[in-house]
């Protein structure tokens, strides 16, 4: 049986200790990952042969963290047909309210989830609330998940 797979794209390495949450996430609730580094801005065509290729890795949900204009979530979103979650990166000098509106105000037609800023376990969650619609052994954990949270 195929293993869930999601695929953490982030445009700096400066962004690897918030995403590495995320991943933290996703390794617990036994999903395969993989952490990317390339720049929409820097490396357009790397970018572009990435999102292209998810979908034959066997991806089937994507995190990008992105700062400032936070361009990279939906560019990836513009090639790929698996769904998108945006986590904006809280960066100076706007502390990441740029990077959330950037992402939450994709165009009609383009859509990306967003989480809170700098909030990756949120967007490891989410992705794995996802995956529950596909793996039902996700959605279990989840739901587990979900209980141990209410007796806190």
């Amino acid at each position: 049986m195929k293993k869930p797979k999601v695929a953490i794209i982030m445009g700096s390495k400066s962004n690897l200790p918030i995403v590495e949450k995320a991943g933290s996430i996703l390794k617990d609730f036994g999903v395969e990952y993989e952490i990317i580094v390339s720049s929409a801005h820097r490396q357009p065509g790397r970018t572009r042969a990435i999102a292209q290729g998810l979908k034959r890795k066997g991806v089937d949900v994507v995190i990008v963290a992105a700062g400032k204009a936070a361009h990279l979530p939906g560019v990836i979103a513009s090639w790929v047909s698996i769904p998108v979650i945006g986590l904006p990166i809280g960066t100076a000098p706007l502390n990441g309210i740029d990077s959330l509106l950037s992402i939450a105000q994709m165009p009609k037609g383009i859509p990306v989830a967003c989480v809170g800023i700098s909030e990756p376990e949120n967007a490891a969650l989410l992705a794995i609330q996802i995956l529950g619609m596909k793996y039902p052994a996700n959605a279990k954990k989840f739901k587990e998940h979900k209980r141990k949270l209410a007796g806190k």
